[in-house]
C-alpha cells in the first residue's frame, strides 16, 4: 500500500505543476496580446492624421440660374463645413464669392 500511496503522491506532483505551469503559460500569453494591443494604438496615436480631403463643389442647377435661396443653402453648407474645420477661412471665402458672383 505504501508504494501506490507515493505513486498517487507522485501524480499529484505532475498534474499540479503541469496545471500551474499551463496557468502560467496562457497569462504570459494574455499579457503578451495586451502589451502588443497597447503598441499598436501607441503607434496609432503618433502617426500623423491623414489630411482631410477637399469637399466637391456645391451642385447647382445645369440650365437655370440659381435663386438666391439656392445661394443661401450653399452658404449654409459652406459654413457648416468651415466649422467642422474641414475648409479653411481661405477655401470658406473663396468658394463664398464663388457662389455670390454667380
Amino acid at each position: 500500500m505504501a508504494f501506490r500511496a507515493r505513486r498517487v503522491m507522485r501524480r499529484r506532483a505532475v498534474v499540479r505543476t503541469a496545471a500551474v505551469g499551463g496557468a502560467a503559460y496562457y497569462a504570459g500569453k494574455r499579457r503578451e496580446g495586451a502589451a502588443q494591443r497597447e503598441a499598436d494604438q501607441d503607434a496609432q496615436i503618433a502617426a500623423p492624421a491623414p489630411a482631410p480631403s477637399a469637399p466637391s463643389a456645391a451642385p447647382t442647377a445645369p440650365s437655370a440660374a440659381p435663386t438666391m435661396e439656392d445661394k443661401i443653402e450653399q452658404i449654409k453648407q459652406l459654413a457648416q463645413l468651415h466649422s467642422d474645420g474641414i475648409l479653411t477661412d481661405e477655401e470658406f471665402s473663396e468658394r463664398k464669392q464663388a457662389i455670390l458672383g454667380s
